[in-house]
């Protein structure tokens, strides 16, 4: 009967030295998962950024190939207010024959986005 009074007595305490292990885990994913956050944003902003100059760019191809007729400094001057309207600066134009060329820059946080185009008349095939 002496041991069954001493029993509890005898067994071994657990140690608390993982006490909070689980706090650091905790926020070390919660860091992780900030971070890739981020991280999907930027990606996001610099696909963004893309399909905007090539937007501008588009845009400004067609509006200044519109007057291709008229030359280059009517022609560019036109693609640059239309790239310039949707948040682009215009890089570089010229023209090649009646088809416009032009370059669009859109600047982000981390760096520019560019983007090209190329509009003119659309010439029919000869008849056959």
């Amino acid at each position: 009967m002496s041991d069954a009074t001493t029993w509890p007595e005898q067994r071994s305490r657990p140690t608390r030295r993982d006490a909070g292990s689980a706090t650091i885990w905790v926020l070390a994913a919660g860091l992780l998962l900030v971070l890739f956050a981020l991280a999907t944003a930027q990606v996001g902003s610099a696909v963004t950024a893309r399909r905007q100059a090539q937007v501008a760019a588009d845009l400004g191809a067609l509006a200044g190939a519109a007057r291709a007729i008229e030359g280059a400094a009517v022609a560019c001057s036109r693609a640059r207010d239309f790239i310039r309207a949707n948040g682009g600066e215009l890089g570089a134009c010229r023209l090649d024959g009646l088809d416009l060329v032009v370059s669009a820059a859109v600047g982000t946080r981390f760096g520019t986005a560019t983007a090209a185009a190329r509009a003119g008349p659309l010439i029919a095939p000869a008849a056959r």
